[in-house]
């Protein structure tokens, strides 16, 4: 239920970092309120998923989830540039992510 969980965070971490960009620097009220709640509630999964989890396994899973899913979200929506290296460095957090969930013991 711990893997779960964080997955949700991560997933709100995503919606709080897009949110966030279309804030334009929390100059709009919309998505500036959905970026607080997103907030929130990522950090209270996050918080309720550490209770069984490792920190490090945690912290670098959700962090994982929200950078990729933030690259992503760039790259499909917000039409920024999927070059080479960029999406070397996406793989490279995704191999991270898969060795961290299956180094830790299960939760």
């Amino acid at each position: 239920m711990a893997w779960f969980i964080l997955l949700l965070a991560g997933l709100l971490e995503i919606v709080w970092a897009y949110s966030m960009k279309l804030s334009e620097g929390f100059s709009r009220p919309g998505p500036t309120a959905v970026t607080i709640v997103a907030m929130i509630a990522s950090f209270g999964l996050l918080s309720m998923a550490m209770r069984t989890l490792p920190l490090g396994t945690a912290y670098t899973v959700w962090t994982g989830i929200g950078a990729l899913g933030a690259f992503v979200l760039g790259i499909v929506l917000l039409g920024e540039q999927a070059g080479a290296g960029r999406i070397f460095a996406a793989v490279l957090i995704v191999t991270g992510l898969v060795v961290m969930k299956l180094s830790t013991p299960s939760a």
